[in-house]
């Protein structure tokens, strides 16, 4: 059987024509070295133990039948872990039909004609229907609702990939009648295995070149785990090697490998590759897991992580407003009155951000988390008002004393608004021993100050205040 990868299986491999054979070498070198068996997968060995969900599915069997067919499967990871690699070695199992959807540019209709297809291939010929659907997540409820019928009833083994957690891109239904299997970013131990493999495989660069190792540790750091483009930016460094004077950029692996092979060094991977691609989406949970880092770092007081963070999301493009707004929310939360001035700091980066704009507004944001992440910490505050209001909301605070009431309407002064009431500034220190609070919260302390910082003096200040304001 023809691979589904442009090339043939290692048994097929005598029996390729030499067109065949070329054509095969002018694909993409992260095709060309796509794995062909679950043993060839690089990295996701915890999703590939023995007698594991994805075993069984890749071993499959013809004719399978509705009650102990495999499952569907939806596979969530970040770009270059393997999705589609898994999906195509699934599809290679006996009995099997690849049929392949973009949720891009397919409709429901698109959906049913397969659905349908594929319950005459199992009724008929007894073949299994292996559904890709890549980028899942792009899918509309409705589209996701046209797999219902074909997932349920195993019409198709559904192996559906996306970049987005499934629990906020996936519909219930579909969720819940497929297994889950998250794939985690490679290793660069993984990757570097993977782009060594590559330079003398058959299937890759046939021994073409060879890779020194300082352009091996550029290429695996600036892969970031993603296997695609680890072998995408090899190739490009092989290319740029190859079309040096006195090399033929077109030549064949075994023109090159009678001449021998070319060194690939690193002034070749720099070349090829200008920099590291940020991994982030905007509108996706990457989005909201980096500013979760980053948040916490700056409350954990870890200004390197911090400016990390920072350096991420201006890098990948994220909104400088949003990122002043959450500078502003932390300085409130968890720094607080342990400096008072760092709300200051934030506001200020806020303004000035949307003043000058960017690049230049990443210094002004830098200046700021510099800041927050150094500054005396302290959430009291924040629980003061999330007490305070709890309290609201249990029903506590009924009434307001009478003595602070309005005075100032007609009526007021018969009704006994105002009477009593003690004007602070006439007593010392504009301080006066007088109830504030309804009566059922008297004595009741919401804030409860810190010794981080300027909060140390204003714990023991308060202590005097609530003494002379309580008459204590």
């Amino acid at each position: 059987m023809e691979d589904l990868f442009g090339f043939g299986d290692d048994d097929d491999a005598a029996e390729e024509s030499p067109s065949s054979a070329r054509a095969a070498q002018r694909g993409p070198l992260a095709v060309r070295m796509r794995p062909r068996s679950l043993d060839e997968v690089v990295g996701q060995q915890h999703l590939l133990g023995t007698g594991s969900p994805l075993r069984q599915l890749a071993a499959g069997a013809p004719g399978a039948s509705s009650v102990t067919g495999p499952s569907s499967v939806i596979l969530w990871g970040p770009p270059g872990t393997g999705k589609t690699t898994l999906a195509h070695v699934i599809a290679r199992g006996p009995g099997r039909k690849f049929v392949e959807l973009s949720a891009v540019t397919a409709g429901v209709k698109d959906v049913r004609r397969v659905m349908d297809e594929a319950l005459t291939a199992r009724d008929l010929h007894r073949t299994t229907t292996v559904l890709f659907l890549d980028e899942i997540h792009r899918f509309t409820k409705a589209q996701q609702d046209a797999l219902l019928p074909g997932v349920e009833n195993r019409w198709v083994v559904l192996v559906a990939a996306t970049t987005e957690n499934p629990s906020f891109s996936v519909v219930s239904p579909l969720l819940s009648r497929s297994l889950l299997l998250t794939l985690k970013p490679l290793t660069d131990g993984d990757i570097r295995g993977l782009i060594e493999r590559a330079v003398t495989d058959p299937r890759g660069l046939g021994g073409a070149v060879v890779l020194a190792d300082d352009a091996a540790d550029h290429l695996v750091r600036l892969a970031g785990g993603d296997a695609r483009r680890a072998l995408t930016a090899l190739e490009a460094a092989a290319a740029v090697a190859l079309g040096e004077p006195g090399e033929r950029a077109d030549a064949t692996v075994d023109e090159a490998q009678a001449r021998g092979p070319v060194t690939v060094e690193l002034r070749h991977s720099e070349k090829a590759v200008d920099s590291h691609a940020v991994r982030y989406d905007r509108a996706g949970d990457m989005h909201y897991d980096v500013i979760s880092a980053f948040i916490k770092s700056i409350r954990g007081s870890d200004v390197d992580a911090s400016l990390h963070y920072l350096a991420r999301m201006v890098e990948a493009g994220e909104d400088p407003r949003f990122i002043a707004r959450r500078l502003i929310i932390s300085a409130s939360e968890d720094i607080g009155m342990a400096d008072p001035t760092a709300l200051q700091t934030a506001v200020a980066a806020a303004q000035a951000v949307q003043l000058i704009g960017m690049p230049e507004g990443r210094i002004v944001l830098a200046e700021a988390v510099v800041h927050l992440a150094t500054a005396p910490k302290s959430n009291a505050a924040y629980m003061g008002i999330n007490a305070a209001i709890a309290d609201v909301r249990a029903g506590l605070g009924t009434g307001i004393p009478a003595h602070l009431r309005d005075a100032h309407y007609a009526g007021a002064q018969r009704l006994g608004h105002g009477k009593g009431y003690t004007y602070s500034h006439d007593a010392p220190h504009s301080v006066a021993t007088q109830q504030y609070p309804p009566d059922d919260l008297v004595g009741k302390d919401y804030y409860v100050p810190t010794g981080n910082g300027a909060e140390r003096e204003i714990g023991s200040r308060l202590e005097r205040l609530r003494g002379i304001v309580r008459g204590t």
